[in-house]
Formats: C-alpha cells, sequence, structure tokens
C-alpha cells in the first residue's frame, strides 16, 4: 500500500483515539456521564453523531452495491429512509428528550419503558434489555464483516485480522471515553463520510465524461438501471419504503434525542441532519451507478458488488486522498459500531447488572462494569463476523426490522397515547420482536418464495406490534393516575 494513504489512515486512528482519551478526561467519572455524556450535546453533534451511528458501511458499502448490482430501482430504500429519518427528528425528538428526563431521569431506553409505565414487575426492563443484546450484537456483526472486507480488499490483510483491527479501535476509545467519546468521533467520522461521498462520484462522473456520458454507458449495460420502476411492484415499493419505520425504534439513535442539551436545539438538529443524509444518500447512490459505466468503460472487474466505493477510491485517486476516503469508510463502520456497543453495554449495566445483580452499585463499579461489557459483546460479534460470505446489508436489515417492530411502535405511543399501559407494550414488544424472527426463519414459503422476499419482515412486525399495544391496552385498562399525570405534564411543555 502506498505511503500516502498509510499516512492518511494512521492520522485518522490518532485523531480517534485522541478523542476517546479526552472523553476519558472529561466525562466518564459516573454512569450518566458515561452512558449519555450528561445530557449536553449540542445541535451539530447530535445530528451528525445520531446520522453517523445510523448510516454504518451500509451507506458506503451496502447502497453503493445494490445501486451497482440492482440500479435506480433499489433508491426507494433511500427514500424511506429519508422520510423515517425526517419523521423521527418530528414526532419523537422533543418528547422523547423532555419524558426521559421528568421520567425518574431515564438514561437508557428500558429504564424509560420502565419508568414510564411504573413497572415494579421489571418485565419490561428484562425483555427490551434481551431484544436490545440480540438486535445488537447481530447488528453490531454486520459493522465488523464491512470492516474484514475493507481491509481485505484494501490493505491485503486477511478476513480474520481485519475483524480484529476493525473492532480493536473501536473498542479502544469506546472503553475509555464512553457516550460522549462516542458522539464527538461520530461528529468527526460524519463530516469525513460526507465530503468522500460528494467526492467519490462527482470525480467518477466526471471521469467517465459528465453524467449524460453515464447515463448512456449504463444503458448500454443495461436499460433497467436507470429505471426507477423496472422489476418492482406495489409491495416492493411499501417493503422499500418501510425501512423508514425502523427509525423510531433504533436505540442507538434516539439515544441522541435523549442526550441533547435542549428541546430548543432539536430544531436545528432536524435541519442539520436530514441536509447531511440527504446529500449523503445520493452520493452514495451516484457512487453505485459511475461504479457501473467506469467498470464498464475500463473493463475493471468488480467480485463483490459491496467494495466498488473502496474500487473507484483505489484507481482514481492519489494515495493521500484514497487513504482519506478508506478512513471515510472506516468513519462509517466504527461509528455505528461504536453506539451499538454503548447502547448494549449500558442495557447489561443499568437493566441487568444494576437492577437485578447489585442494587447499590457505587459509581466506579458501573462504568466498569459497562466497560467490561463493552469488550465482552465485541468478543461475541466477532465471533458471529466469522462467516466471510455475511452479507453486511442482511444482517443491517434483519437487525433494524427487529428494533423498528419491537420499539418503534411502543416508541411512539408511549408518547401520544395516554391509555397504554405496561401489559401492551409489553405485548406489542414481543409480538413485534417474534413477529419479525418468524417472518425470517419460519421454512414458510408463498409462491415458492420466502416470506421476506415477498416483503421486509418490518412491515408485518409493525402492523401486528401496533395492534397487540392497542389491543391488549384496552381490554387490561385500569386507573393510572401517577402515570397519566406525568404524562399531561410531558405534553403540556409542548403545547
Amino acid at each position: 500500500m502506498a505511503v500516502g494513504t498509510m499516512i492518511s489512515l494512521a492520522l485518522y486512528f490518532v485523531v480517534m483515539l485522541g478523542i476517546g482519551i479526552y472523553a476519558y478526561r472529561k466525562s466518564t467519572s459516573d454512569v450518566s456521564g458515561f452512558m449519555l455524556g450528561g445530557r449536553s450535546l449540542g445541535p451539530g453533534v447530535t445530528a451528525l453523531s445520531a446520522g453517523a451511528s445510523d448510516m454504518s458501511g451500509w451507506m458506503l458499502m451496502g447502497v453503493p452495491g445494490l445501486m451497482f448490482t440492482v440500479g435506480l430501482s433499489s433508491a426507494w430504500i433511500s427514500f424511506g429512509l429519508v422520510l423515517g429519518a425526517y419523521l423521527n427528528y418530528l414526532i419523537v425528538a422533543p418528547r422523547l428528550r423532555t419524558y426521559t428526563e421528568m421520567a425518574n431521569d431515564s438514561i437508557t431506553l428500558p429504564d424509560f419503558f420502565e419508568n414510564r409505565f411504573a413497572d415494579s414487575s421489571h418485565a419490561l426492563r428484562i425483555t427490551s434489555s434481551i431484544v436490545i443484546i440480540l438486535f445488537f450484537t447481530l447488528y453490531t456483526s454486520s459493522g465488523i464483516v464491512a470492516g474484514g472486507k475493507l481491509f481485505e480488499s484494501s490493505f491485503g490483510l486477511t478476513y480474520e485480522v481485519g475483524l480484529y483491527i476493525t473492532a480493536g479501535v473501536v473498542v479502544l476509545y469506546t472503553l475509555f471515553g464512553g457516550f460522549l467519546a462516542v458522539s464527538l468521533t461520530d461528529f468527526v467520522q460524519g463530516c469525513i463520510m460526507f465530503v468522500a461521498l460528494v467526492l467519490v462520484p462527482i470525480v467518477a462522473i466526471s471521469d467517465v465524461g459528465g453524467t449524460d456520458a453515464m447515463m448512456q454507458a449504463i444503458e448500454k449495460v443495461d436499460p433497467a438501471f436507470i429505471d426507477l420502476f423496472s422489476g418492482v411492484t406495489v409491495i416492493t415499493i411499501i417493503s422499500a419504503m418501510a425501512w423508514g419505520l425502523g427509525y423510531f425504534g433504533q436505540p442507538h439513535i434516539i439515544v441522541r434525542f435523549m442526550a441533547i442539551r435542549s428541546v430548543e436545539d432539536v430544531p436545528a438538529a432536524r435541519r442539520i441532519g436530514m441536509s447531511w443524509m440527504i446529500v449523503s444518500l445520493c452520493g452514495a447512490m451516484a457512487t453505485g451507478l459511475a461504479g457501473v459505466a467506469y467498470a464498464a468503460k475500463v473493463g475493471l472487474v468488480v467480485d463483490d458488488a459491496e467494495t466498488i466505493f473502496i474500487l473507484l477510491g483505489q484507481v482514481l485517486f492519489h494515495p493521500l486522498i484514497a487513504g482519506f476516503i478508506l478512513a471515510a469508510i472506516l468513519a462509517a463502520i466504527m461509528s455505528t459500531i461504536s453506539s451499538q456497543l454503548l447502547v448494549t453495554s449500558s442495557s447489561l449495566t443499568g437493566d441487568i447488572y444494576q437492577a437485578f445483580l447489585n442494587k447499590n452499585a457505587s459509581e466506579k463499579q458501573l462504568v466498569l462494569v459497562g466497560r467490561i461489557s463493552v469488550a465482552l459483546v465485541a468478543i461475541v460479534a466477532i465471533f458471529l463476523a466469522y462467516d466471510r460470505e455475511s452479507s453486511i446489508l442482511t444482517l443491517v436489515s434483519n437487525a433494524w426490522a427487529g428494533f423498528g417492530a419491537a420499539f418503534g411502535p411502543l416508541v411512539i405511543m408511549s408518547l401520544y397515547w395516554k391509555k397504554m399501559n405496561r401489559h401492551g407494550a409489553l405485548a406489542g414488544m414481543l409480538t413485534g420482536a417474534i413477529t419479525v424472527l418468524v417472518w425470517i426463519y419460519a421454512p414458510i414459503t408463498l409462491n415458492g418464495q420466502h416470506l421476506s422476499d415477498v416483503m421486509y419482515e418490518i412491515v408485518p412486525g409493525f402492523i401486528m406490534a401496533s395492534i397487540a399495544i392497542v389491543l391488549v391496552s384496552r381490554l387490561t385498562t385500569k386507573e393510572q393516575p401517577e402515570i397519566e399525570k406525568l404524562f399531561d405534564e410531558v405534553v403540556a411543555k409542548h403545547s
């Protein structure tokens, strides 16, 4: 590998670890600081942190790869994501920020569910923690798979070594710096990703002769590649757009809303976050299409479509810039892994260890357990990532659907429906998670197709969870004066 590329990557790693050391000195002396950064994030950090932790390796590798393989018809997923993210900022962020602070200063999602519904049985806390640990371990492994592929295709290292390097750097800065380190590194990584996703498609399109030449070249390869409706049905579009539903239940994203400095900062965060997201997604899609034209022009052989962004970065740029582009991919991968590790760690620490094993644990003990949990989850995720044939987008889609169905309806209704109770919350969570798992893994087919090939599993999961919440809450209705009083106080603050 060129010296310039190595210099760029070495500088990136130094910056990430430096931020971890800074955050370690700043905010990890107590569990609130380690897990939620003391609720002190500004709108810019909140927005780019949420975006970077959301748009992982799947945006720089999965989205361009899908566009390279399928064409413009795969853009429906991006349309759904933009709509879902906007609605998440609009309807979830403000009330969740207020409610989590008023509900006994809840610092995790399971903590909020238990306090919101005054669940003395701890059933909501236990169940939501299990869901988080289960799906986030899968989700984290998808990021580590992306890192393994990156180091294998770009550095000549083995896939397994790539897994350990990716996980090792993330674990170090997450382990020491906690939430503040994760958020600050996400901010820097979001900036790097943004520049790379603008730079690569512009240079690639210019290299093939401009937009018109690119479209003509793609049309020669396959006219269907530039048809938004090629090979899609109404159900296909619904399934793709339904990715947007997942935003309402992603713990690593909505925890940023809990940590923002104040509700007044949410509109600014929304404007920054949505602008970043739209430009970045357009860049990722354009990279895939430009890759089709470039590969046809020079006869480039692409063995793995999910590495097209990497290949274009290597062949089109000076080694120093190529190193920056590889750093952007690492940024996308690591920003999401770190967020997922921290949320899983917070669930293991606060929702299991403190709640059931050591209720009188000191702040120092809880931070230590949080750090141990980060390392343990990373080890399990590395083990799962050893399957070299794992598809980044498939792993992400399964975990995304699981969280979206289990937590999405629960989060929205808990913020907007006063009569919802803990029985309905538990029923909705279980119904959503189980429906997704059945849809993915049950040996059931329709017209010879597996259920998940017919429709994305988040659609039936979200619908069934919503129905379960409403039915069970109505069937088990009882007076909840204290809960309803708190709800009214939260609503009053937003009226």
